[in-house]
């Protein structure tokens, strides 16, 4: 369809219909796609995040975290990957943010809003990619996890994690989404998801159990959605409680989703 039959402003969405979303989108994720094969460095962050946090809290902290667990790093091992698994959602998640301003401070996102395209197309094309870049990380993140001692024993629940976390860490990056629309440049945009990564991350159950921390920490980590996720997949990989916690992940993640997705992609519309 020519550029003089669909309109480039603000309102081009309302015209154009739902194949027409999808095939954006579709267009969209395919340039993305070819944009990682021809910018091979870009995957650097999927590739090592996954080991170097795996080896680094297993040998590291294995042994005395371990013995806590009433085991050793063996314990430990299957306690952690598990979580590293919510960790690794939250960190691509960042990526998310960042990678968007940079394309606003580069001009992309103004060749793209010029374009009679779906505005929301933009968004759901780049958080269709970074899910498949969540996905390359978590396995290599098995890989390594299996290589260090993990033992999978049901392969239902991992499949079933894996969903869960993919879902939870794609509503976040409509958080880091709506970052990076809103801040000047990348900096900033690491500067503030730092400041809400690690709370969230030390002050959850990912990489330890929360039985031996302060109460008021304890109350914050009851609620953190990065406790309930990760308690959800280690009940669903190596068996345990999930129900409950499943079922606040899945209402971390709609929540989520409802409130920033409009943000997004409002913010992405007005933005001068």
């Amino acid at each position: 369809m020519s550029a003089t039959t669909l309109p480039s402003g603000p309102r081009a969405d309302s015209r154009i219909s739902l194949r027409g979303h999808l095939r954006h989108t579709s267009a969209l994720v395919r340039r993305n796609l070819l944009w990682i094969r021809q910018d091979p460095e870009s995957m650097f962050d999927a590739i090592l995040f996954p080991v170097v946090f795996t080896l680094l809290f297993v040998y590291v902290f294995g042994g005395s975290i371990g013995q806590s667990l009433g085991g050793g790093q063996e314990a430990y091992v299957q306690y952690v990957v598990p979580g590293l698994m919510a960790m690794m959602g939250m960190s691509m998640a960042q990526g998310v943010g960042t990678g968007f301003n940079q394309d606003f401070n580069t001009g992309v996102m103004d060749r793209f809003r010029s374009l009679p395209i779906g505005r929301g197309s933009v968004l759901f094309a780049k958080i269709a990619v970074e899910m498949l870049r969540m996905l390359f990380a978590t396995t290599v993140l098995l890989i390594v996890g299996v290589l260090v001692g993990f033992d999978i024993t049901n392969w239902g629940g991992l499949l079933a994690a894996v969903g869960l976390s993919v879902v939870f860490g794609s509503a976040l990056m409509w958080v880091f989404i709506t970052l990076g629309v809103m801040m000047k440049n990348a900096q900033s945009v690491q500067a503030m998801g730092f400041l809400v990564l690690m709370p969230l991350q030390f002050g959850s159950s990912i990489f330890a159990p929360t039985d031996s921390m302060p109460g008021w920490l304890q109350n914050f980590t009851d609620v953190n959605p990065l406790s309930a996720l990760a308690d959800s997949a280690r009940g669903l990989m190596v068996g345990g409680p999930v129900a409950g916690d499943l079922w606040l992940t899945l209402a971390w993640s709609v929540g989520i989703t409802a409130v920033m997705a409009p943000v997004a992609i409002h913010k992405f519309r007005t933005k001068n």
